[in-house]
């Protein structure tokens, strides 16, 4: 019997789930992209399921979409992309490996707040509780992850943080073991142009100015209110770049006053993140709710220093030394903490280089190769676990 601690002996087909495959559309589907691209590269044959995919990606695999009418209400849609996904991957493949809620997985990665935990465990009204046990919504959704963790042989259940574990031991017991398996980071090439003049001047900043950044597809979750708050404490010369910023964020920079307005760039959304991280100075993350967070760990790549929201709203921070890798504030909604931390950042040479030997550090613990490895590990296990129980594989 092959030893469960070591990765596949021959390559594998993989089924790779995920509602969309784009290192644009965020965070959890930039995890997917570069996981992918590692194992593909490893000799294992990916094909993604999915209802959308980014070519822009720089990743070729073969693609099947699963088509799910716009018509129904989200949580109809999330049934019915659960049942075609099962159904498009019942065979051909060794492994099912799905970052959708849902059954068809054979590993499951859990990227987001644990439903069960959210309704069940996490304080809230009487009435909003009462109302959330008739709700057809709430109920697919609970029924759709109950379902998706059931233990079985043959199957795992993958936490992005330990904030994420420790929230689905919460909810469904202390004997549910889950594996924590964080983002991993690329760093840039050595051929990547250095565009930080380039851009700068498209967008009109001089280079004396100290630029704060924030990427998000969402960015008002990722704290934008209090870095507009945080830039009226500190001077004309820090200036913040949004990338990502939707329509929320341009309503909320649109009611901010006139001395911030003009001091704030927008960028929309975009597949290529690296000219804009060269045009900053620092990162700035005071998010409301992160299960990990791979920006301020893609920052850290390019050599800014990262201001962060403390764990349990970001999931990053618990792998971070404060002062060491990062700077931590108290709470996502301390302004004047926020401005403090980038005015540290703007005067003090000798703290800029410690966080950056710290994060030096941390990125050689959170490289994509050791995460495929520690993938590659898990299918093995599971390959195994299925042929001690003679549980046909589904390539068969």
């Amino acid at each position: 019997m092959p030893d469960p601690a070591s990765s596949p002996a021959r390559p594998l087909a993989i089924a790779f789930v995920v509602d969309r495959f784009g290192a644009r559309f965020g965070g959890a589907e930039a995890y997917g992209v570069a996981l992918m691209r590692e194992l593909s590269a490893a000799g294992h044959q990916v094909t993604v399921f999915a209802r959308e995919y980014d070519a822009a990606c720089g990743l070729d695999l073969p693609f099947r979409p699963i088509a799910v009418g716009r018509r129904w209400p989200s949580w109809i849609r999330v049934l019915l992309f659960a049942r075609r996904a099962a159904r498009a991957t019942r065979s051909g493949f060794d492994i099912v490996h799905s970052h959708m809620n849902g059954w068809c997985g054979d590993v499951e990665v859990v990227h987001v707040t644990p439903v069960r935990y959210r309704w069940r465990v996490q304080p809230m009204s009487a009435l909003r509780r009462m109302l959330s046990a008739v709700s057809p919504r709430v109920r697919a959704y609970l029924g759709l992850e109950a379902r998706r963790v059931a233990p079985r042989p043959g199957h795992r259940v993958v936490a992005v943080s330990s904030l994420i574990a420790h929230q689905l031991s919460q909810a469904y017991g202390a004997r549910m073991r889950v594996p924590v398996i964080p983002p991993g980071v690329s760093r840039p090439g050595a051929g990547l142009p250095d565009r930080r003049a380039a851009v700068r001047g498209e967008l009109e900043l001089d280079e004396d100015a100290h630029v704060c950044l924030l990427v998000a597809r969402n960015p008002m979750r990722k704290g934008l209110p209090t870095v507009l708050q945080a830039l009226e404490r500190l001077p004309r010369e820090v200036h913040l770049l949004v990338v990502g910023a939707n329509a929320a964020a341009r309503d909320r920079v649109r009611e901010a006053p006139e001395a911030v307005r003009a001091r704030v760039r927008l960028v929309g959304e975009t597949s290529d993140v690296a000219p804009y991280y060269q045009a900053a100075d620092c990162y700035v993350h005071p998010t409301l709710n992160d299960s990990f967070g791979m920006a301020p760990l893609e920052a850290m790549s390019f050599g800014l220093p990262v201001v962060l929201s403390p764990a349990p709203w970001c999931g990053f921070a618990q792998y971070v030394r404060p002062g060491e890798d990062a700077l931590v504030i108290s709470h996502p909604e301390r302004p004047d903490e926020l401005a403090e931390a980038i005015g540290r950042l703007r005067s003090d040479a000798g703290l800029r280089d410690t966080l950056a030997e710290g994060a030096q550090r941390l990125l050689e613990r959170h490289a994509w190769p050791e995460v495929a490895r520690q993938y590659q590990d898990l299918y093995a296990a599971i390959l195994c676990e299925r042929e001690a129980a003679q549980i046909q594989p589904r390539s068969q």
